[in-house]
């Protein structure tokens, strides 16, 4: 019965660092909000893994699961980025906080309401997003609160597309012999953001490479699609012309 709970306490445990993580942004301590964010998607990752290495899914938990995700991954984000660069720039800044987490909603919900495959995922992750975009506004103001706009109008546009991006679920099952090695890898992430806390930026990168490996995946298979239509033409072209001389 025990059982049942531990994956909903590392869910709960995301909720809480996206709350906290909005919090501390309200109080300019982003770098700290940055770093709780980024631990909220070690816990994200962590809860799908122990359940279904003690065989304990449930709809229940699947929800619970993306309505954090929203908070922690999606809101928190977007207020980080917020008072690090888009509150001085009008309009624009505005849009763009409030639409990232709206299409983070948005990819959330039909992630629930299709079923995918365990290979991949329809719409870029809404942690690695969110990760994203908090690292990114740590830059703030070394970089150009433009690029940082471009670059969260992008994410929030990749949410809610078509393009695919790799799952590793096939990846993820924890033998319960292991499951004592979680809090002791949450311990060590701690650790090594306090003692050098500029590493937090540094997450981005990782995040950033597999953004942009989707859309080459999917960049390559457009342009193999297209040639084998092209191919096609061709092909019936060529017959065509061959029946034409037949006949």
């Amino acid at each position: 019965m025990i059982a049942k709970f531990i994956p909903h306490m590392f869910t709960l445990g995301n909720l809480v660092l996206g709350i906290v993580a909005l919090i501390l942004a309200f109080h300019q301590e982003v770098v700290t909000a940055a770093f709780l964010v980024i631990l909220a998607m070690l816990a994200d990752g962590l809860d799908g893994r122990i359940a279904r290495a003690l065989n304990v899914q449930s709809e229940f938990g699947k929800e619970l699961d993306s309505l954090s995700d929203v908070i922690s991954f999606g809101v928190a984000p977007a207020f980080i980025a917020f008072v690090t660069a888009f509150s001085d720039f009008g309009t624009a800044g505005w849009v763009a906080a409030i639409l990232f987490p709206v299409c983070g909603a948005l990819r959330l919900a039909r992630f629930n309401v299709t079923s995918g495959t365990h290979n991949s995922f329809i719409g870029l992750p809404i942690p690695a997003a969110g990760g994203i975009l908090c690292t990114l506004s740590l830059f703030w103001p070394d970089l150009d609160v433009v690029m940082i706009l471009i670059a969260c109008f992008a994410l929030s546009f990749l949410m809610i597309s078509n393009v695919r991006y790799p799952s590793f679920k096939q990846l993820s099952a924890i033998p319960k012999v292991y499951l004592w090695v979680t809090p002791l890898i949450i311990l060590a992430s701690i650790s090594v953001a306090v003692i050098y806390p500029w590493m937090t930026k540094f997450i981005m990168l990782p995040l950033v490479l597999y953004a942009l490996w989707g859309l080459k995946k999917n960049v390559n298979l457009l342009f193999i699609r297209r040639l084998r239509i092209r191919r096609h033409r061709r092909r019936h072209e060529d017959q065509t012309v061959n029946s034409d001389i037949t006949s």
